[in-house]
């Protein structure tokens, strides 16, 4: 095996949508070959596409450059063709669909030169508390969630960008963020074999790349989180399924991570477990103290040569499988990926409890939060002029926006001249409170399990980008159906 350097097994962010002297010089030097690219990143596609020309020219041919495109809520290049979420595609059900939406993600990703998405998500979310995961999720059927989402990686892997199956060894059934502390989800082995690992064994054969979860399975593994777990990732995945693709974890700087172990231990920890390449967000000097870890760490023979040699060869698999290009995607062929996308959405949308389309004449109130920012893992929510704007068709609608739909009091939800309408653009569930409201129509654009908090006829989006939009306004005016099956019980 040929030698490496520990900066290629690091996967760092940087700041700005330019590559700085300095940000270029600290690459080199520490000779790292992946970026993951986030929303501050991200500015015109002409200005991405000419950050990710200097990365690739910094970085070498063996280059990794990656982002989160999953689709839905969950996307960075907003300015592409916007897919819809993996539950939308879970109610359409249909795996060739599946496919050709993972193929246009591609397409776009292949554009602008990045040439790792992490996605599809192989999580089945099976607890409707999950404030993380939810729409996010193919379907709470562990064969649904693999037959769709190995049909969307293999139409992203047909149009050579690589992805990363998420989150093993499963993060559906967590009521706990990992962004923000440690969750454990305390199930034997023979339950995960039962559900949660199954979409990771089924696809691991076609999965190029795996991201680890940072969460405790106390009855495999009681002393360390999955990523860091020698029992889950060297066991399970690496001895057990043979799994020979690139393992990378997710954020170290995620609270789960850092505030327990810090940058420098996880890191080590992290290779010694089975990962090949860290991800590890921050400041250059908080990047570095990764690096520096590593170093010491191959240096002192804690982690072997052999290890860092058969990690870099892995990652360098990769990149040559899915190099870096900035092919055209102008005109026909991305007007066409924006057709499917928005038809996509549409073929989601899911009426629930006899929900029925009010008449175009009809007084309605609609209570909509204006602003919900983002959370740092999805983008921010809709500003209430574009749910206002689905009422332009309706010339008695009375537009309310409210500082906290969350928190609404009962009475808000009462009129005797109005027929109100209840529009939710918000990723939290709602408080027991909401079991009292009665809306007339309960409109969901964002975390479907709010159709559970309040007991009336409700339409389900899916999400909130353009293509669930232009779907939704053409039910609300009688131009559409909303026929699609919920894949996880709403009712």
């Amino acid at each position: 095996m040929s030698a490496f350097h520990p900066g290629q097994l690091v996967m760092v962010d940087i700041q700005g949508k330019r590559l700085d002297a300095a940000t270029a010089d600290f690459l080199r030097q520490r000779r790292i070959r992946a970026v993951c690219l986030f929303r501050k990143n991200l500015g015109t596609e002409e200005e991405v596409r000419q950050l990710t020309r200097d990365l690739r020219e910094v970085m070498g041919p063996g280059a990794l450059i990656g982002l989160d495109q999953e689709g839905g809520s969950v996307v960075r290049a907003t300015f592409l063709p916007q897919a819809p979420s993996a539950m939308a595609l879970g109610a359409a059900d249909d795996a060739a669909l599946a496919e050709s939406v993972g193929a246009a993600v591609a397409r776009g990703l292949r554009s602008i030169g990045v040439n790792w998405n992490f996605a599809p998500v192989l999580d089945i979310n099976n607890n409707p508390a999950n404030p993380v995961i939810a729409e996010r999720s193919f379907s709470e059927d562990a064969d649904d969630v693999t037959r769709l989402a190995g049909a969307w990686m293999a139409g992203s892997l047909r149009e050579g960008v690589a992805c990363c199956v998420k989150h093993f060894p499963g993060h559906g059934d967590t009521h706990v963020d990992s962004h923000l502390d440690l969750p454990t989800v305390d199930k034997s082995r023979a339950e995960l074999d039962a559900l949660e690992l199954r979409p990771f064994k089924a696809l691991r054969d076609a999965a190029p790349s795996v991201m680890t979860a940072h969460i405790v399975y106390p009855q495999i593994d009681p002393d360390y989180p999955a990523t860091l777990s020698k029992k889950i990732l060297g066991g399970i995945l690496r001895e057990e399924w043979g799994y020979e693709g690139v393992v990378i974890t997710d954020a170290l700087m995620m609270k789960a991570i850092c505030d327990r172990y810090g940058y420098a231990r996880a890191a080590v920890l992290a290779l010694q477990a089975g990962a090949d390449m860290i991800l590890a967000q921050g400041s250059l000097e908080e990047q570095g103290q990764s690096i520096a870890a590593l170093e010491a760490a191959f240096a002192s023979g804690e982690l072997s040569a052999e290890l860092g040699q058969r990690a870099c060869a892995r990652l360098d698999a990769l990149a040559a499988a899915y190099p870096v290009r900035h092919d055209d995607y102008a005109g026909a062929p991305r007007e066409a990926d924006d057709a499917l996308m928005r038809s996509a959405w549409a073929r989601g949308l899911t009426a629930l409890r006899g929900a029925t389309a009010p008449a175009r004449d009809a007084a309605l109130r609609v209570l909509v939060q204006p602003d919900v920012p983002t959370d740092g893992v999805s983008e921010a929510g809709l500003h209430g002029s574009q749910v206002a704007a689905l009422f332009d068709g309706f010339a008695r609608a009375e537009i309310v926006m409210v500082d906290d739909i969350l928190n609404l009091p009962a009475s808000a939800l009462h009129s005797d001249t109005h027929q109100t309408v209840l529009v939710s653009t918000h990723r939290m569930r709602y408080p027991a409170a909401a079991a009292a409201w009665r809306p007339d129509l309960h409109l969901v654009l964002w975390n479907p399990f709010q159709a559970l908090d309040v007991p009336a006829p409700t339409v389900v989006s899916w999400g909130y980008a353009e293509g669930a939009l232009a779907g939704l306004k053409a039910w609300l005016e009688g131009q559409a159906d909303a026929t699609a099956m919920s894949p996880v019980l709403l009712d």
